[in-house]
């Protein structure tokens, strides 16, 4: 065992103990698997990083560090909020992109790109595979959630690398209002191999695309025209989505506080079908007491970015 560089930051929030928690080892050489689950376990939190040199076939496209992601009770492919919190702890530490404004990270899903505009970065979302659902998937899912069939709009498997479902609802208080049957919906999750399901719903005086362009200003505030990048200080950052995320980490359901994957890929299902306009700003955590806030933009090329404030709350070592 050896002392490492060690931080707790807080993600999707520019207050700190607002946001979602994240731990990052910023040297993870020599560790095994078996250790860093280990310590993922005893950290307690929903996730838990690890960093090391990128593999060779990665540096040479320019990776800047490798990162490995651990829930309490498995390894993952990819997630949003360490994403960008361990690239903040990184950046923080020293870290030296070898391309300025931009951060290379690799994962299990391959190199995600990470770009900075002040103090808040962003990242382009993976690869998005996504499916209808069976109507009898979608009905055990609304009836483990507590709603009525009428108030689901729109649902979509999403694989971005976590496996989630997304279900679009009638109205933002209906996703507040949410009371879920957690044996229920865990047995619905399960029956369908998902890890976790999404709820969310567009303000109808920000969205869907169709109802905004009754309003000259809102119309202009939401079009692709001269779009800015995620992360720029915009006019209208007031949320336009709300979100809820239920995720099954291995001792039950649970519901995350803000949730990076999740967003990404709803927000390229929502972007791509109509749902929502190509700029917003997703609140997520507020029936926790978080005040979770992802600020979404999809650029000319259709490349859709995550944005969200970073906060370093513990900064010192720890023995592993």
């Amino acid at each position: 065992m050896q002392q490492r560089r060690f931080k707790q930051v807080d993600v999707f929030s520019d207050q700190a103990y607002r946001g979602n928690p994240l731990a990052v080892v910023l040297d993870g050489s020599g560790l095994s698997t078996d250790d860093m689950q280990r310590f993922a376990r005893w950290t307690n939190l929903s996730e838990t990083t690890f960093l090391l040199p990128p593999t060779a076939e990665a540096a040479a496209s320019r990776a800047d560090y490798q990162v490995r992601i651990f829930t309490t009770a498995y390894e993952m492919p990819f997630a949003g909020h360490p994403t960008l919190g361990s690239c903040h702890a990184w950046l923080e530490q020293g870290g030296v992109p070898k391309t300025p404004g931009r951060v290379v990270q690799e994962c299990k899903v391959g190199l995600i790109n990470i770009r900075q505009n002040g103090a808040r970065s962003s990242f382009a979302a993976p690869t998005l595979r996504r499916s209808d659902a069976t109507p009898a998937l979608v009905q055990a899912l609304a009836d483990a959630l507590g709603l009525p069939r009428s108030a689901v709009l729109a649902s979509q498997h999403l694989n971005n690398g976590p496996s989630h479902f997304g279900l679009l609802l009638d109205s933002p208080q209906r996703v507040l209002d949410l009371a879920p049957d957690f044996v229920q919906l865990r047995a619905a999750m399960q029956g369908a191999a998902i890890t976790g399901v999404g709820v969310a719903s567009v303000d109808g005086s920000t969205g869907p695309v169709g109802l905004i362009v009754r309003s000259n200003r809102e119309a202009r505030a939401f079009s692709g025209n001269a779009a800015p990048v995620a992360g720029a200080n915009r006019p209208h950052e007031e949320p336009g989505v709300e979100v809820r995320f239920f995720f099954d980490h291995g001792h039950g359901v649970g519901e995350d506080p803000v949730t990076g994957s999740f967003n990404a890929s709803l927000a390229q299902w929502l972007i791509a079908q109509g749902h929502a306009p190509r700029d917003y700003t997703a609140a997520q955590g507020t029936c926790i007491g978080v005040q979770g806030r992802v600020h979404i933009h999809q650029d000319a090329a259709g490349q859709v970015w995550v944005g969200g404030d970073t906060t370093t709350c513990i900064d010192g070592m720890v023995t592993l």
